[in-house]
């Protein structure tokens, strides 16, 4: 039996005040209108899994307004047994989260025990947007596929900041040139080991990505990946050497991978300045296959899929082809949201025989042999 989420409780997050939901272990459909929170069940899930609003909201964003805290709590169903895990924030408090009533000593140690994938809207920021949308999206993969990685992020970011910092001080001291030659070992260490994880990353991704791709568009295009670092023609060491006097003057690290990209591609060409929105589309959903698959295989679970809105810009041969990928047995459990239910309906087929249905309207939640 794969993992899924087998129940959801929500009291006071985003716009609900109280929630309660039993799911299907396959396909999940919420269907409402614009802005009643179908969104705000998927973020739910997410919150679940990743202790974080996958909008980059605070946690304080996410407690309904006018009210004090809220709390997010859910039972994953495994081989193994029940996990029932909580989260909860107060406003002044901060975050708390349990596992079969143990808190965690670090929240870092839930990331990758329940992993989940998203596509939703906002995924166009990988294409249109700065580097840093898209070193989050590795960031996030890497930190489910493994642990130690998520550590080294930790650190590494602690260390950039210390070092940036430091060089805003202007300092002059001999002391200080101590502690930035002792900052600069460990980002060293630490920075080579984040590349290294990441040129595999991306060298494991590519042909996953490029056989997705060529699936939904039917080999309309050819989709390309490629991996943008300082570290690929220098080590860390020598490049914060080469860097030093540049840094003073700037007052900031300006190298490293903290400024490392991806660029992605359509018959060889940057997708950003091509491409229509369709195949944008295709080109992201194919990335957020192949995180999927990549996930599946490290970890030896099934992420739980969240799709969000997906259907709109895409033609109807390539939802058709998409439906079908994630209809067959290498996905586990589903979370899909639509505003059109005749489009939901006619997308998944044969599918929804195998579905729970939810209309959401008024901040609440309720499942539907027959959506209205």
């Amino acid at each position: 039996m794969p993992m899924f989420l087998s129940r959801l409780n929500l009291v006071n997050f985003k716009n609900f005040a109280s929630v309660e939901v039993e799911f299907c272990p396959k396909i999940n459909c919420f269907v409402g209108d614009n802005g009643v929170g179908k969104t705000n069940m998927l973020d739910a899930i997410y919150f679940l899994s990743m202790c974080k609003s996958g909008w980059l909201m605070a946690d304080s964003q996410c407690v309904k307004h006018g009210e004090p805290f809220f709390v997010v709590d859910g039972i994953y169903r495994r081989n193994e047994g029940d996990d029932k895990i909580y989260c909860g924030f107060k406003l002044g408090s901060g975050k708390v989260i349990k596992k079969n009533g143990k808190e965690y000593d670090r929240i870092a140690d839930h990331i990758g025990s329940y992993p989940l994938v998203q596509i939703s809207p906002a995924d166009n920021n990988l294409v249109q947007e700065s580097g840093e949308e898209r070193r989050r999206f590795m960031n996030l993969v890497l930190s489910q596929i493994d642990r130690s990685y998520l550590v080294a992020l930790q650190k590494y970011n602690r260390l950039l900041a210390h070092r940036n910092k430091l060089l805003k001080s202007n300092f002059t001291n001999g002391s200080s040139y101590e502690v930035l030659e002792v900052i600069d070992v460990q980002m060293v260490e630490v920075g080579s080991y984040i590349y290294r994880f990441r040129k595999k990353f991306v060298a494991d991704l590519q042909p996953i990505f490029e056989r997705y791709y060529a699936t939904i568009s039917e080999s309309r295009e050819v989709a390309g990946i490629s991996y943008i670092s300082h570290l690929i023609n220098d080590d860390m060491k020598a490049l914060l050497l080469k860097n030093y006097e540049k840094d003073c003057v700037l007052q900031h690290t300006s190298v490293g991978v903290h400024r490392d990209d991806l660029d992605l591609l359509l018959d060889g060409y940057s997708a950003k300045k091509m491409g229509s929105q369709g195949q944008q589309k295709t080109l992201l959903i194919a990335l957020k296959l192949a995180q999927f698959e990549l996930i599946r295989q490290s970890s030896g679970i099934k992420p739980i899929l969240l799709l969000d809105d997906i259907f709109d810009k895409l033609d109807p041969r390539r939802v058709s082809k998409m439906i079908e990928l994630v209809g067959n047995d290498l996905f586990g459990q589903i979370f899909i949201t639509d505003s059109n239910k005749h489009r939901l309906e006619e997308a998944l087929g044969v599918l929804l025989n195998d579905a729970y249905l939810f209309s959401v309207a008024d901040g609440a939640v309720e499942r539907k042999d027959i959506l209205p």
